[in-house]
């Protein structure tokens, strides 16, 4: 009798086993401050928004030139003068949220490209990770930087330096 319920819990010890599942997780932040394609990317992206923000500012400040220009001179200004100075300050207003919306908004320059800078270091950040997680026989691997919330990481399931090196990188040494 010991002997069937021995053996039966070993059956069930090895069954169990079987189906524990490999996590380990990666810091996406880390990794891509070890790609020197990303951090020029990033450089670039910064250096156009803040060109596109000097543009944005320097039309709303000649809105605010001509608004108070407006205000000074309405007094002596005749009810058609009036009307064509709104006009014209209504104008440079929508012309100045257009361009802001065409370089900032969802579908703007700036987005667009982000996406075509970053996207290829994403797809390349994703290839790696699979090949790892498929030479490991991991079943999930977490980004600790995602909306996953991760309490507790202990750091020997940290795969980010391996990520590194499958793209061809050297772990530690961040890019410039």
């Amino acid at each position: 009798m010991k002997k069937i319920f021995l053996t039966l819990g070993l059956v069930l010890l090895m069954g169990a086993a079987s189906f524990a599942q490999r996590f380990a997780y990666i810091d996406s932040d880390y990794i891509l401050k070890h790609i020197p394609d990303y951090v020029s990317s990033q450089k670039e992206l910064n250096a156009l928004s803040a060109q596109w923000q000097k543009e944005v500012d320097a039309r709303f400040q000649e809105i605010d030139r001509m608004y108070k220009a407006y205000q000074a001179d309405q007094v002596l200004m005749t009810a058609d003068m009036k009307k064509r100075r709104e006009g014209e300050i209504i104008d440079k207003e929508k012309a100045a949220k257009d361009f802001q919306r065409q370089k900032f908004g969802p579908d703007g320059e700036l987005t667009q490209r982000s996406n075509a800078l970053v996207k290829p270091i994403q797809d390349r950040i994703a290839k790696a990770v699979q090949a790892l997680a498929e030479s490991e026989n991991l079943d999930m691997v977490f980004d600790k930087n995602s909306e996953v919330i991760m309490l507790y990481a202990n750091p020997r399931y940290d795969k980010s330096a391996d990520v590194i090196t499958r793209l061809g990188l050297k772990p530690g040494v961040l890019a410039k």
